[in-house]
């Protein structure tokens, strides 16, 4: 029995630190997706000097470490 709840405490841990909370932002569209582990933020910007009228792009972190951003 022991055993048994064990797994179940350590699915739950893994559970919290990977499930995220997302966050929608009033700029045109972004969206952050944060949980303990990571972190993924979505940008869609409203910019009236571009081209398509946005600024669009990726930031991608794993532990604070940011390991893909492909945006200025």
């Amino acid at each position: 029995m022991k055993k048994k709840s064990k797994i179940i405490i350590a699915v739950n841990i893994l559970l919290v630190l990977l499930i995220p909370v997302p966050t929608r932002y009033k700029d045109g569209g972004s969206v952050r997706y944060r949980a303990v582990l990571y972190d993924i933020s979505k940008y869609h910007q409203l910019d009236l000097e571009s081209e398509t009228g946005y600024n669009d792009g990726w930031n991608i972190k794993i532990l604070g470490i940011s390991v893909f951003n492909n945006f200025d």
